[in-house]
């Protein structure tokens, strides 16, 4: 593994109908790259509600965010981020080019990679997956910044 991410880091992955073959993509890549990965489903291109997969891999990160970094695929990414993003500790971030893949993790310390199936191709969501597992965050100013975001979570 060469990201970031200690040797012990863990990626929770899942997707809803529409990013189930991209999901799977995915996971095929990561452990190449030699990465754990816990797929929290779905399993299959049976409709299905993208909200329940995003809290499986919103709560499983949550629960471990020192060993667990997530990434979630619907659609578009944007149910996928938006109901994500409401599990408390979750910084999910909808990714559609690799700059914001970066910036994501450079200044917001994202711990939620989402995508869209429809938007973007499959080599292109494996390029968004290093740059994002690649990337530290930067620290400093960016901290703080986190750190209000948690502290304003906390406190509603």
């Amino acid at each position: 593994m060469n990201g970031v991410f200690s040797m012990g880091t863990t990626i929770v992955i899942g997707s809803d109908h529409a990013g189930f073959r991209m999901k799977e993509f995915i996971i095929k890549k990561l452990e190449e790259a030699g990465y754990t990965v816990e797929d929290k489903g779905t399993h299959n291109e049976t409709s299905v509600d993208a909200g329940v997969y995003a809290v499986a891999v919103g709560e499983a990160v949550a629960a471990d965010p020192q060993q667990k970094r997530g990434i979630l695929i619907c659609g578009t990414g944007i149910g996928m981020s938006m109901m994500a993003n409401k599990v408390k500790g979750i910084r999910a971030s909808l990714v559609t080019d690799l700059f914001s893949a970066k910036m994501t993790r450079a200044h917001n310390d994202a711990n939620v990679l989402c995508m869209g199936a429809r938007i973007i191709a499959p080599y292109m969501a494996w390029e968004f997956t290093q740059t994002w597992l690649n990337t530290k965050h930067l620290g400093g100013k960016y901290a703080k910044r986190v750190q209000a975001m948690m502290d304003y979570e906390k406190q509603h």
